[in-house]
């Protein structure tokens, strides 16, 4: 999942390590979601919005190619 979460943390003059303290989890765990190698929980990617004050979507890009949509139900 692409996301800008460094762009954000940067813009704010914030350390992975600070920003992990804040949100409960560790640098690495901050390192990680930065460098695209993990997804966070959907609890963590809440908090993270909440902390930067934005939309979820405006740190996270999903990429997601559905085939199908509800509105195929019909």
């Amino acid at each position: 999942m692409k996301n800008s979460l460094r762009e954000h943390r940067e813009r704010h003059d914030i350390s992975q390590r600070e920003l992990a303290e804040r949100v409960g989890v560790t640098r690495q765990t901050i390192n990680a979601v930065e460098g695209d190698r993990y997804d966070p929980s959907v609890e963590l990617v809440f908090k993270l919005a909440a902390f930067f004050e934005v939309s979820v979507e405006a740190l996270f890009d999903p990429e997601i190619d559905l085939d199908a949509t509800v509105s195929d139900l019909d």
